[in-house]
């Protein structure tokens, strides 16, 4: 069964699915969606969905904290490379 039938037949079900199994469907889509690669790091590396919203969590972090370069000294750094 390719992936057009396979489509079919589970639009099928859902279309008289009861709460319970959508919510398993629901379930297994988003687990799916977690680990596909939505971005690569500098070096290449993959980063999942999960893995980037963490990354990005720890950033925001980092900029709370103040641990951050600013353009102008970042400019100023640059001047003495």
């Amino acid at each position: 069964m390719g992936a057009l039938e396979l489509r079919d037949s589970i639009l099928e079900y859902i279309k008289t699915a009861d709460e319970r199994l959508l919510k398993v469907v629901k379930a297994v889509i988003e687990s799916y969606q977690e680990n596909d690669i939505v971005a690569y790091t500098i070096d290449g590396e993959p980063l999942t969905r999960t893995t980037y919203k963490e990354e990005l969590q720890e950033a925001k972090a980092e900029i709370k904290r103040g641990e951050y370069t600013s353009q102008e000294d970042l400019e100023k750094e640059s001047n003495n490379w």
